[in-house]
């Protein structure tokens, strides 16, 4: 049996002081890193491409739509998906990737509330964000009668070949409870391993609560009907 092939995905939009780190950190652990580009106008993609990454552009419509673009053009088994701010650990890898190589899962999450957080409730709209996916994870696990801890962490892994069946919709952020909530309705196996957040090494965030908090909501009610 041959062995799975991975692609190490980083969705990433002017990162250029973080995509290189990241992109050596994580090359051990996939056959091919794949950079979708949000139209960054800084050197992330010199970068990027300088070091041996494979790059495609999104829509220029979000995170969801820099997924939805990768599961679009990934052929490799499995996906890692890893954000571009260093907020994730890569040694953190092999862990999302043991289930799905067992054959013991086809989505694994990187749980938050089982590996701690450094941006969990350090200001007012950290606070509000993690109180909001707290209400959001609660709806979840109600609704499907399941016991998730983090529906909301961009760091995860999934089979290819699953994640091109779920059709998913969302150009935010919103993406990750979607993909969730579609991989339950949809009867993959899912998993959560423990994995830290660390506060993102420059710059400041792009997501701004207030500004989607309704998009949350609406996904939440449409996608759990």
């Amino acid at each position: 049996m041959n062995k799975p092939t991975i692609t190490i995905v980083i969705p990433a939009k002017n990162e250029e002081k973080t995509i290189g780190e990241i992109i050596e950190a994580v090359r051990p652990y996939g056959n091919e890193v794949l950079l979708i580009d949000g139209h960054s106008t800084d050197k992330t993609r010199n970068i990027a491409s300088s070091l041996g990454a494979r790059i495609e552009f999104d829509h220029g419509r979000g995170k969801g739509d820099a997924i939805k673009t990768a599961i679009e053009k990934v052929t490799n088994d499995i996906i890692v998906f890893i954000d571009a701010d260093g907020s994730h650990d890569a040694k953190d890898i092999p862990k999302l990737l043991e289930p799905i190589l067992k054959d013991e899962a086809d989505l694994v999450i990187g749980s938050r509330s089982l590996g701690g957080s450094d941006e969990a409730w350090g200001t007012i709209p950290d606070f509000i964000r993690n109180v909001g996916a707290h209400i959001i994870l609660l709806a979840i696990n109600y609704r499907f009668g399941v016991l998730f801890t983090d529906s909301q962490n961009g760091f995860r892994a999934v089979r290819t070949s699953a994640a091109k069946k779920l059709t998913l919709k969302e150009d935010i952020t919103t993406i990750e409870q979607e993909m969730l909530i579609k991989c339950i309705k949809a009867g993959c196996r899912i998993k959560e391993v423990p994995a830290h957040e660390y506060r993102r090494k420059f710059g400041e965030s792009r997501f701004k609560v207030w500004k989607v908090a309704y998009r949350y909501v609406w996904s939440l009610v449409k996608n759990l009907l």
